[in-house]
């Protein structure tokens, strides 16, 4: 009995030091972390104040993705043997210089695809890749400071595609104005003054014409998550068929080191690109006869595309 209740307190007096050592841990790592979380808003505030000095800001992050697959004798589809693959992927590179009077920004977008579907079933069927996204666009905005938060500017910008119909069309806009800088990671472009100039070999289409150009940039970092947000339109003062506007939305979220996941949306409506891609469907010996594409009967839909996939920074 005595040995019994040896063993019994024992056995109590251990757990109750092993509450205690846990306790004690616990605390100590409370302590440890509010230190830590002390040390990294003392590094956040320093690393702003860097960022707030003159001189270049360079980067580049995007999104890589693609998918592969292949099917033998699966008979519930319609083409059981096939092979399958898409790749894709985005760059959203930057060099801004920041200087107390002036300030001159530069910004690269680039969106490209690829996909293929080949039939083995079918010996005219193509196994090559063909493109599914086009987008690049290239911009250069200097100006000079009339206060702390707005600034006389001039605006170049250009957008075209580069897999297929290079500068078929291509849109050169160049134009002056304000730019209101209202925060660190915010620019919006005004320029009342705005020529856009269209090339194109469909001239019956496409028209270059004078209008004001609206640019909209937000681009920030919170702790993993890199964002950019970019809209830019413009506005044609001779018809509002001129008229176009791009909105491109950049998010990637990091998981190891410069790798993790991104995703990119990008929305566009232009009125001239609606009208040359309904005269190329058109058939003009259809039967019943079909009604010939213009700008009033044009069905222009919102184009839209989305990429998700690996994301990369540097």
């Amino acid at each position: 009995m005595k040995k019994l209740i040896l063993v019994s307190a024992l056995l109590i007096g251990m757990t109750a030091m092993q509450a205690q050592t846990k306790e004690e841990l616990k605390t100590e790592k409370a302590e440890k972390q509010a230190q830590a979380d002390k040390f990294q808003a003392e590094a956040d505030a320093l690393q702003a104040k860097i960022e707030a000095l003159p001189g270049w800001r360079k980067g580049a992050f995007g999104t890589i993705g693609g998918s592969y697959s292949e099917f033998n004798n699966w008979y519930s589809q319609g083409s059981p043997n096939n092979t399958s693959a898409n790749l894709g992927f985005t760059v959203n590179a930057f060099a801004n210089l920041k200087q107390d009077k002036f300030f001159w920004r530069n910004a690269l977008n680039v969106n490209l695809a690829w996909v293929k579907l080949d039939d083995k079933d079918d010996p005219t069927d193509s196994a090559a890749f063909r493109e599914a996204t086009d987008v690049f666009n290239i911009s250069s905005l200097y100006g000079r400071n009339i206060s702390k938060t707005f600034a006389i500017s001039g605006l170049t910008e250009y957008r075209t595609t580069l897999l297929n119909n290079f500068n078929d069309p291509g849109y050169l806009d160049v134009g002056v104005g304000g730019t209101w800088n209202p925060t660190e990671n915010l620019f919006v472009v005004i320029h009342p003054l705005n020529y856009n100039f269209v090339f194109a070999k469909e001239d019956t289409v496409f028209e270059s014409s004078l209008g004001a150009k609206i640019v909209a940039d937000y681009t920030a970092k919170f702790g993993k998550v890199n964002f950019k947000s970019t809209f830019s339109t413009f506005q044609s003062y001779d018809s509002s068929d001129l008229s176009n506007f791009t909105w491109i939305n950049s998010l990637g979220y990091t998981l190891w080191k410069k790798i993790g996941i991104g995703f990119d949306f990008g929305l566009r409506s232009n009125k001239q690109e609606a009208l040359s891609y309904a005269l190329g469907q058109y058939d003009p010996m259809a039967i019943p006869p079909a009604v010939v594409p213009t700008f009033d009967n044009v069905d222009n839909k919102l184009q839209t595309y989305w990429v998700l996939g690996l994301s990369y920074n540097l």
